[in-house]
């Protein structure tokens, strides 16, 4: 195997690169763009936005995708896609892409080359390492690159840089899901499949609201022909509970009381599937004796809810006969009890046993389109495969896969994003590597976390886009080739594994974050530590043999066609096996991952809000999607302009009229949203989706998350985004606090 150097990669087989080159799109996002782009010709890729997973066509003329279309022929969206993916391309083509390396030189990010910027990368993060230790460095991965990138990355930065703290976006919408699933079937396991969307009886969403995250799976519901009953647990009449057949509308973080009173109800009545919990579970008799103190006459002042309506939930999810299905996302996940809240929506799916069977599940929805794959692949909170870097044997079996020395894989797992954020508080990170993310604008209690910026000897961001809120205060920045530009694979909601294409050439001399690391790695000094990592599909070929013998276990998959050719494929597929049939479900033996083969009941008392009302402070602040338009921090759906026309300009809030009567408020008004943290600008919009007490904000604006509190779930340490107390008036003058302080320098 030819060592890969930074010449090699910046070498077409032509020759060296030119200043012509540096004039034209750039050709080093892999290489030579695939055989199936030729002129006229159509490629397929999974769409790089959210977790639904939909396989997008896109159709090149001289060897590029100029358009795209939805697959009809796709498991997943058949034909159908969101906004979002119809302008997946054209969020490629924004003049604030990343071009070249960016060093900051003077105070001001200044144009550099690729030599320069892998030395300075190396050179500032050795001495960092060497002046305070191996773990003063850190670095935040993503949930938004391929998987064959995130485990290079992960790879690199802690078998090769010999860095311990590494952890992921994803903290912020998935970890509460891993957790629970790890505590109570023995490993992230989402045990569904979309076709359950269309063979349910019963579909119950907590904390979604599908018609805005998720569209396409919304039209999933609409082809159950099984006239299912759909309720919406959410304190906001949200979209989706606006066409639901029952909305309850639960008081903000009421909803694990509510979980445990419709448990009481299911166990007081007996109508739970013995057999089923005898045979497949363990913990149901204290599980019952448990939620004794969580009748509907004990929670219905907490919750919101009438004791009757608890009751005729609870005898629908539990109907004999009836095919129940679970469904949970945000609203659950990102809560200071998360994790108990969504072990109590696993527990009544026990209780009921409905789990395996077609139209069942506890099924949490995932975020980001690669979250599922950082969950299992990106080698920070968890060791490679879904492994346990405390376990002695995990680790022997990872250093004999890669043929690497043992020593060289931590024996501990990472600090969590929060506390990574912490270290460089109290000064002990002093080195950060930032990848696909834009945490200056996404992190709970932003304010706070723009002020450590100042703390950092040095700062690397990774991304597509040089103007991100967290990227334009970088000491340097490397280019990153985006989605459509490189090629991998993704793992959506389902577990279903899919391949992205290369059909463009990323901008001037950015690289795909896998050459990106190839070429640090290289510099660093540990390039033959991996000789073997030389494509994405060499490396998928190396997860393939560290999953084995993992619940995830994807040795039978051969390699990116036998992908593209089945449709994608669910986790596991052990080699032997064969996917019969598009779309898989786990556990219909009834048998779960913990050594014992049973399923756990795991509870907690429930806690009170960390955050409640005041006088200061009247109003509790729900967040979430805005519109189906927007993604995350926009860094990517404000490129499009037609993206940009299908929400409001305006950063719009919520708020019911009598609450906005009460403060003078108006239709169109402009107001001061204040909490203890901070304050911000919005415009009234009065609705009855929002109940008395409470006013609702989009998550993608930049301004929002100076209001957020810094309150993280215990076990999961994922952000408690929702639910902080706020007080809103009239604006009379700027708003206190709408600069960004130190990190906007």
């Amino acid at each position: 195997m030819n060592k890969v150097t930074l010449d090699s990669v910046l070498h077409r087989r032509e020759g060296p690169l030119t200043s012509e080159l540096l004039q034209r799109p750039g050709e080093f996002g892999l290489g030579a763009l695939p055989e199936v782009a030729q002129a006229d010709s159509t490629a397929s890729s999974i769409c790089g936005f959210c977790s639904t997973g939909c396989q997008l066509l896109l159709h090149l003329w001289e060897g590029e995708a100029k358009t795209l279309t939805p697959d009809r022929s796709y498991p997943v969206n058949t034909g159908m896609a969101c906004p979002k993916g119809w302008e997946a391309l054209a969020v490629l083509d924004s003049p604030e892409r990343g071009t070249v390396p960016l060093l900051r030189k003077e105070g001001e990010l200044r144009e550099t080359d690729w030599s320069t910027a892998a030395d300075t990368f190396c050179d500032r993060f050795k001495r960092i390492q060497e002046e305070h230790g191996a773990e003063s460095v850190a670095f935040i991965s993503t949930g938004q690159i391929a998987t064959e990138e995130m485990a290079f990355l992960g790879a690199f930065a802690k078998f090769g840089m010999g860095v311990v703290h590494g952890d992921g976006n994803t903290r912020q919408c998935m970890a509460t899901s891993v957790v629970a699933y790890k505590e109570s079937f023995g490993f992230d396991a989402p045990p569904y499949t979309y076709a359950d969307f269309e063979e349910s009886d019963v579909i119950v969403l907590i904390g979604a609201n599908l018609c805005i995250a998720h569209p396409i799976l919304y039209q999933r519901i609409l082809r159950n022909k099984r006239n299912p009953e759909v309720v919406v647990i959410d304190p906001r009449r949200t979209e989706t509970a606006q066409v639901a057949t029952r909305h309850v509308a639960v008081q903000p973080k009421g909803d694990l009381e509510l979980l445990y009173a419709l448990a009481f109800c299911i166990v007081r009545e007996g109508r739970i599937d013995r057999e089923f919990l005898q045979a497949n579970t363990e913990g149901f008799e204290d599980f019952g004796v448990f939620v004794q103190g969580y009748s509907p006459e004990a929670v219905t002042e907490r919750t919101g809810i009438a004791v009757e309506e608890i009751e005729s939930l609870a005898r629908m999810i539990s109907e004999p006969g009836k095919r129940v299905s679970l469904w949970w996302t945000m609203g659950v996940n990102q809560s200071h009890e998360g994790v108990r809240t969504a072990q109590a929506i696993i527990n009544l799916a026990l209780l009921t046993g409905n789990v395996g069977k077609p139209g069942t599940g506890a099924n949490s929805i995932t975020g980001q389109c690669n979250a599922m794959g950082s969950r299992l692949f990106s080698n920070t909170t968890n060791l490679l495969g879904g492994h346990d870097f405390t376990n002695a044997d995990h680790r022997r079996k990872v250093a004999e896969v890669l043929e690497i020395p043992e020593e060289r894989i931590p024996d501990r797992p990472s600090l969590a994003y929060d506390q990574i954020i912490d270290g460089i508080e109290k000064g002990t990170i002093k080195g950060l590597w930032v990848i696909a993310t834009n945490p200056a604008h996404s992190w709970i209690h932003q304010k706070r976390f723009r002020a450590l910026r100042e703390k950092l000897d040095f700062l690397v961001v990774q991304d597509m886009y040089h103007t991100t809120e967290t990227a334009q205060t970088a000491d340097l920045f490397l280019p990153a080739a985006g989605w459509g530009e490189k090629s991998g694979t993704l793992i959506n909601s389902e577990r279903r594994i899919g391949t992205i294409k290369q059909v463009r050439r990323s901008p001037g001399v950015a690289l795909s974050d896998f050459r990106i690391v190839q070429v640090l790695a290289d510099r660093w000094g540990c390039g033959p530590m991996f000789a073997k990592w030389s494509s994405p599909e060499a490396v998928f070929g190396l997860l393939k043999k560290l999953s084995k013998g993992q619940p995830c276990d994807i040795s039978g998959i051969n390699d990116y066609a036998m992908l593209d050719s089945a449709g994608g494929i669910q986790w596991p597929l052990p080699e032997g096996a064969f996917p019969h049939g598009p779309e898989r479900r786990l556990f219909e033996e009834g048998k779960f991952f913990h050594a014992n083969g049973r399923a756990k009941f795991i509870y907690d008392a429930s806690r009170a809000l960390p955050e409640l009302p005041s006088e200061e402070f009247p109003l509790l602040l729900l967040t979430g999607r805005g519109s189906s338009a927007q993604w995350h921090t926009e860094t990517r759906t404000k490129q499009s302009a037609v993206l940009r026309k299908l929400h409001s300009a305006e950063l719009l809030l919520e708020i019911h009229p009598d609450d906005a009567a009460a403060a003078g408020i108006v239709e169109g008004a402009k107001v001061e949203v204040s909490s203890a943290r901070g304050a911000i600008e919005a415009v009234a919009y009065l609705t009855a989706s929002v109940q008395v007490g409470q006013v609702f904000l989009p998550m993608h604006a930049a301004t929002v998350n100076q209001l957020t509190l810094e309150v993280v779930d215990p076990y999961s340490r994922q952000p408690a985004y929702k639910g902080c107390a706020v007080g809103v008036g009239l604006r009379q003058a700027a708003c206190r606090g709408s600069g960004g302080g130190i990190w906007d320098r």
